[in-house]
């Protein structure tokens, strides 16, 4: 009989925004009022100072929103922590600067009034969008808008967040990217929000971090109790308040299988990725910062496959020095020897670049100049990390890689200011490994079609396989207008894949993969059966991709790699190497739902 005490189940129903389940206590984070800064005037002697008063406010706001990206570039990788990118343009905007500016020369008010104005028109023209990704990038411009002001005003941005000390699922109004950012995942299990898509930042934040998601729910921090228990199913995209038990018995088959799915993968962190008919691969990982070594002996991946150099030419308003560079470097290199690490030299490029050269400007930076471009012409930039990454090859297991080579010239040019490198170091008398590895980046069409020629250069070929279909299919992936024809298996582009791979085995060098396929089980079978040697992931993808290797047979992957060359049909290269995939290791494609 019903216990007539017991609060009724209610489901409401939004969007399912990330995937998983979480069962907990709600804790309803209070709507957040817009800031509404104080109008007052001043003299015109006080100008300057309070000009001055904003400019110190943006340089303050751009450290917070730095550090916030950094600490999401060292967890999930410079894909995701480039989701704050449109914030740090707004703060640099040269034309969002100068009209605060003037106003307040012109009407004599303070900083806080100026700003709020002019973001405010800014605000009102994303909101009046037809397309909907462009109108959620508003939250972007608002997330910003409130920090400058909380800053000029002298107040903690996310004081509100503070208040959560226990698990919980966190229900709010609407979450901004940079408080999502700084969820503590040790207390926040997951979150349901009354505003957000499917495509706004928050979202896409919450799949990286593997939070479970619900937005879209209109008035649930309205209409749900502080402290109720719930169960989040990010999923369906519906928040459960006060379930039956029949409903938490449902849930909790799929939180079981959850957790046996993470502990089936847990178990081969010190297993080799070999395929079952006793073909071994070198399965590695992508780190950005030396924080990330321990992550990469946790996951189970052999060493570094790419170590993106980056983060050191970003985290500050200068370029690093070499004896900076060196100590990252030369940390990494201890702390995983003797398994081996790969640095690739300076990949910067579009906005990244004004930044460290603001007098750079350009009207198509992905057709321009970054990379080793960059290098090639700022040669003590280049020299300093090579230097850099040559005194750090004396621990015996560092490989370099250049990035973005088009052809043989860029090449053979890199190739010769690191033989003046390793000169005068010798005449300086430092150590390093003198034939420390060498080789390049494959993700330039022009690359692949010439890799027979650029093999003769180095030691070993990469290829970047993101570059390497926006390059081929003229496909800007962020662009939402074009992002679908973003296509890994166009045939095109195995093509040029097979290639390289042919090239580099031809020549006797290895071969590898650093680009996103090479982190979804979804590829590996076509990549293992086109002759990569070496799959280079984010950490906590490298798991899954060993467990995948681990149920394949290198036969059946070199089956359908032969078909994927010879078809037409990029759709049906996708249905041919999912249903491989789905029946090597079927449960890490399952997706969870509660059965009736």
């Amino acid at each position: 009989m019903p216990d007539p005490s017991r609060p009724t189940e209610r489901t409401i129903k939004g969007l399912p925004a990330s995937g998983g389940v979480a069962r907990g206590k709600l804790f309803v984070l209070g709507r957040s009022d817009p800031v509404t800064p104080p109008e007052y005037a001043i003299t015109e002697d006080e100008v300057p100072a309070e000009q001055e008063r904003f400019q110190r406010a943006i340089i303050a706001t751009r450290g917070q929103l730095s550090a916030i990206q950094e600490k999401l570039r060292r967890m999930l990788g410079a894909k995701d922590a480039e989701l704050f990118e449109a914030q740090l343009l707004f703060l640099d905007d040269p034309t969002v600067l100068s009209h605060v500016n003037r106003l307040i020369a012109e009407r004599r008010c303070n900083a806080e009034t100026a700003f709020a104005e002019v973001a405010r028109g800014y605000l009102e023209a994303f909101k009046a969008m037809e397309d909907s990704f462009m109108r959620e990038r508003g939250v972007d411009v608002r997330d910003v808008t409130d920090r400058v002001l909380h800053t000029l005003l002298g107040q903690d941005h996310a004081a509100s967040l503070a208040d959560i000390r226990e698990r919980c699922i966190l229900v709010a109004h609407d979450l901004t990217p940079s408080q999502t950012a700084l969820l503590d995942r040790n207390l926040v299990l997951g979150f349901a929000t009354d505003q957000g898509g499917l495509t706004s930042h928050t979202a896409i934040l919450a799949r990286a971090l593997n939070l479970p998601a619900v937005t879209g729910l209109i008035d649930a921090s309205r209409r749900v109790r502080h402290g109720a228990n719930a169960i989040l199913d990010g999923f369906e995209g519906t928040l459960i308040v006060e379930p039956t038990d029949a409903t938490l018995y449902r849930f909790g088959a799929i939180e079981f299988r959850q957790q046996q799915r993470r502990d089936q993968l847990r178990q081969l962190t010190d297993q080799p990725a070999i395929t079952l008919d006793g073909h071994a691969l070198t399965l590695s990982a992508n780190i950005e910062s030396p924080d990330e070594t321990a992550d990469v002996k946790s996951q189970g991946a052999e060493g570094v496959g790419l170590f993106r150099t980056e983060y050191l030419f970003l985290r500050g308003n200068s370029l690093p020095t070499e004896e900076e560079q060196f100590q990252a470097y030369d940390r990494i290199a201890r702390e995983l020897h003797p398994q081996p690490v790969i640095i690739r030299t300076l990949d910067l490029g579009g906005d990244k670049v004004t930044r460290l050269w603001p007098a750079h400007s350009e009207e198509n930076p992905f057709m321009g100049w970054r990379a080793i471009r960059i290098c090639l012409e700022e040669r003590d930039v280049f020299r300093a990390q090579l230097r850099a990454i040559l005194r750090a090859s004396a621990a015996g297991n560092v490989k370099l890689m250049y990035p973005m080579i088009s052809g043989v010239d860029e090449l053979i040019l890199a190739n010769e200011v690191l033989d003046q490198c390793r000169n005068e170091l010798t005449v300086e008398g430092r150590p390093f490994d003198f034939d420390m590895e060498v080789g390049a980046m494959i993700e330039i069409p022009s690359a692949a079609m010439t890799a027979e020629a650029i093999a003769e250069h180095v030691d070993f070929f990469s290829i970047g396989t993101n570059d390497l279909i926006q390059y081929s299919l003229a496909v800007d992936r962020t662009n939402p207008k074009v992002a679908r024809l973003y296509d890994p298996t166009h045939p095109g582009v195995l093509r040029l894949m097979s290639r390289t791979i042919e090239a580099g085995r031809a020549a006797g060098l290895w071969v590898g993969v650093c680009g996103e396929m090479a982190g979804d089980p979804l590829f590996t079978p076509l990549l293992v059966g086109l002759g990569a040697q070496e799959l280079s992931a984010a950490p906590s993808r490298v798991p899954a991709v060993k467990f995948l290797i681990r149920r394949l047979k290198l036969s059946e992957a070199q089956e359908l790699a032969a078909f994927a060359l010879q078809c037409k049909d990029s759709h049906e290269i996708l249905r041919r190497t999912r249903t491989l995939a789905e029946t090597a290791a079927p449960f890490l494609f399952e997706k969870d739902q509660p059965t009736a």
